[in-house]
């Protein structure tokens, strides 16, 4: 199975759920390997050439100011759950190849992507 979605343990289950049921293979942080280090985390998400799915800006930092190598990240800065999971599951689903490699935050319906 090739994976190209990696959530980390921050992201609300129900948005993984959903998008399996769209047909996106989804590597579960929670499921598989829970507590992991952000780290180790971002460098599996690498390795598999996956994008990242975090609601963790810790993120950000160590993109940024630490310069770790990414395969794409989608930052959630959503609040209302109810808002959120349709929200995350269609600009994974429209915007998927436009993230890869890229550093994107999604807050509230805008979502920006950084080169």
């Amino acid at each position: 199975m090739k994976v190209q979605i990696v959530a980390d343990e921050s992201v609300d289950f129900r948005i993984v759920t959903q998008l399996r049921e769209r047909g996106l293979q989804v590597y579960s942080i929670s499921e598989q390997v829970p507590s992991s280090k952000d780290e180790v985390v971002l460098k599996f998400a690498y390795d598999n050439g996956a994008l990242l799915l975090t609601e963790d800006k810790d993120f950000g930092e160590l993109v940024f100011r630490l310069r770790m190598p990414h395969a794409g990240v989608l930052l959630v800065k959503i609040e209302n759950a109810q808002q959120k999971i349709p929200l995350v599951v269609e600009t994974v689903i429209r915007n998927y190849s436009g993230m890869i490699d890229k550093f994107s935050v999604i807050d509230g319906s805008k979502l920006r992507i950084k080169e």
